[in-house]
């Protein structure tokens, strides 16, 4: 049994692991203070790249390419750059245990490390249809997505079952992103979930009314309104069968479940205070024991802007929890300070030849402007919800980077709306004028 010390442990191998990395070298980091714990066996890596450009038939994007922190523009940190600036990459390794008063974490092979300061960054797993104890659900080619290593099984799955039928269990973003994957890859595919609309915790039912009859329009096979209740398999143990709660079944060589994830709290469970299913912190993202920040999917932080606690899993803010956690950190060292995290929510998604940003909430009146016809070659669209008299989100599909940024620009700024009518005249232009 090992045991090293290091001033500070970010644990977890995420897009919040890379980013503080990032962070902590831009702040002088020496060498030997600071190591990132992970148990995947590649450095930290952009994870949107899973579920797009790395499911590709052709061109596809792999590794070293989008290693952290080539998503936000910024610099490559490749395996051997975390060496070059003295920080320790300790892969592959587990940890089973933490101890947040002795300040300690113990991995699965023993090896014990202490810290002067923490960074939980352990982000989310996905939910398996076997927690909730689907029959058959443990059948081969029934398949998940969220590492990298859960990707290349994608992969193979793709080129073993070459132009076959697949089931894409769940109508979220993976279920959107995966459903036009393997349909460039000549799949037959159907998307099966038990919500009204696709996306329905940001889409209102008109936006998904676009995408569900563009998905169609590509090919893609969409049944609402029921989920999943059993598989069969071949003699082999792969999938060869969904049984659908409404009496139906569908032939599978590949199921693809996308039906949501929760952080990974459970190392740290009735040591620190939670709320809303994560880690509660501040504004900087100091959770209730000393020395010890929770960063992107499982923080639970004040979202200024609303006056609320949220936990919100998007790349957009593992990166930027990450950066504010790290500054934060080294700022109380010298006995100064940062401002308080103030946060946007921003989503975004691209699949097929769509791309779509949204900024701020979406509660209140929405409306539709644009054109939201999927039969044309290139549809740009966009929607604004309004609460209280006041725009308080904004999304549009095939936007430029300029409306883009006017739609988070109207987003922060929240804007009196004078009519729904005339927001729907103006669309677009009512954000530029912000």
């Amino acid at each position: 049994m090992a045991e090293k010390s290091f001033k500070y442990i970010i644990l977890g191998g995420g897009v919040s692991a890379g980013y503080a990395a990032k962070e902590f070298a831009s702040q002088g980091v020496k060498p030997g203070e600071l190591a990132v714990i992970s148990k995947e066996a590649v450095a930290p890596y952009e994870r949107p790249a899973l579920s797009k450009g790395y499911l590709f038939p052709e061109g596809a994007a792999r590794l070293p390419g989008f290693h952290c922190c080539v998503g936000s523009g910024g610099e490559k940190l490749l395996p051997e750059s975390y060496k070059q600036k003295g920080i320790e990459l300790i892969l592959s390794t587990e940890i089973v245990k933490a101890d947040l008063a002795a300040k300690s974490l113990v991995s699965a092979a023993g090896d014990v490390f202490k810290y002067e300061t923490l960074i939980i960054a352990t982000g989310s797993t996905v939910l398996r249809l076997t927690d909730f104890g689907v029959k058959g659900a443990d059948s081969k080619n029934i398949l998940y997505l969220r590492e990298i290593d859960d990707a290349d099984k994608v992969v193979e799955a793709i080129k073993a079952k070459k132009g076959g039928k697949a089931v894409v269990v769940g109508g979220g973003y993976i279920g959107l992103e995966l459903s036009a994957a393997l349909r460039i890859n000549n799949f037959d595919v159907t998307m099966v979930f038990p919500e009204p609309w696709c996306m329905p915790r940001l889409f209102t039912a008109d936006i998904a009314a676009f995408y569900e009859t563009y998905y169609t329009n590509k090919g893609v096979k969409i049944i609402k309104g029921t989920v999943a209740s059993g598989f069969t398999a071949h003699p082999n143990g792969e999938v060869n069968e969904v049984q659908l709660k409404d009496g139906r079944s569908l032939e599978a060589d590949i199921v693809i479940v996308g039906v949501g994830a929760k952080p990974l709290t459970a190392l740290f469970k009735g040591q620190v205070e939670e709320d809303k299913g994560g880690i509660k912190t501040d504004a900087f993202f100091k959770t209730s024991v000393p020395d010890v920040y929770a960063v992107g999917d499982v923080a639970t932080f004040p979202l200024k802007m609303y006056g609320d606690m949220r936990r919100v899993e998007h790349v957009d803010h593992s990166r930027k929890s990450a950066e504010q956690a790290v500054k934060a950190i080294k700022a109380a060292e010298g006995g100064g300070a940062v401002e308080e995290y103030d946060y946007l929510p921003f989503f975004y998604s691209r699949s097929f030849d769509l791309s779509w940003q949204f900024y701020g909430d979406n509660v209140g009146d929405s409306v539709l402007f644009g054109d939201s016809n999927p039969s044309n070659p290139k549809p740009r669209f966009g929607a604004y919800w309004v609460k209280d008299g006041k725009v308080v989100g904004a999304f549009m599909e095939g936007g430029s980077g300029d409306e883009n940024k006017a739609l988070a620009k109207v987003a922060k700024a929240r804007p009196v709306a004078e009519s729904l009518d005339d927001l729907t005249k103006q669309g677009i232009s009512f954000a530029a004028k912000v």
